[in-house]
């Protein structure tokens, strides 16, 4: 079986990332806000509805595009250099996006009920949740590998 965990080389880890996360979060982002909406709209009224989280999620894709260009222009090429003056400047900037990007999982929890799905809920509810359950994992692990990864290599004890 190969070995799925991700590479500790730091140049590598910012490719993975790239690869692993920035392009699912581009996938699975657009096709949750259309869920949502079509949720929020069809079952407009019902006590379970979500209701603000089509918002949150189109407000999210703009957001995250935002910080994952700044990774993907500015930071990761610096990090595949081994690093440069001032790093820790835009490293600040993405952990504070990463408190952002928390507040916003929390949103989505509380939206939610913590991903509860209603009885009867339909199909489109059904996998909205399921993607959100998927998304959400992913980008908590996301945050996680360069918080807890990355980023420190290049930060000052």
């Amino acid at each position: 079986m190969p070995d799925t965990s991700p590479p500790q080389d730091p140049a590598e880890l910012t490719r993975y990332i790239e690869t692993r996360y920035h392009e699912r979060h581009r996938e699975q982002l657009p096709l949750l806000a259309q869920m949502a909406e079509r949720v929020e709209t069809v079952h407009f009224g019902d006590d379970d509805v979500p209701e603000g989280l089509s918002n949150l999620l189109e407000r999210m894709i703009g957001d995250m595009e935002v910080h994952m260009k700044k990774e993907e222009l500015i930071l990761f090429p610096a990090i595949r250099k081994g690093g440069m003056p001032g790093i820790e400047n835009p490293i600040a900037v993405m952990r504070a996006d990463h408190d952002n990007h928390a507040t916003e999982i929390a949103d989505i929890r509380r939206l939610t009920c913590n991903l509860t799905l209603p009885a009867g809920a339909c199909g489109t509810w059904t996998a909205l949740y399921t993607g959100l359950a998927e998304f959400l994992g992913d980008l908590e692990e996301h945050m996680r590998l360069e918080n807890d990864v990355l980023f420190p290599q290049f930060e000052p004890a």
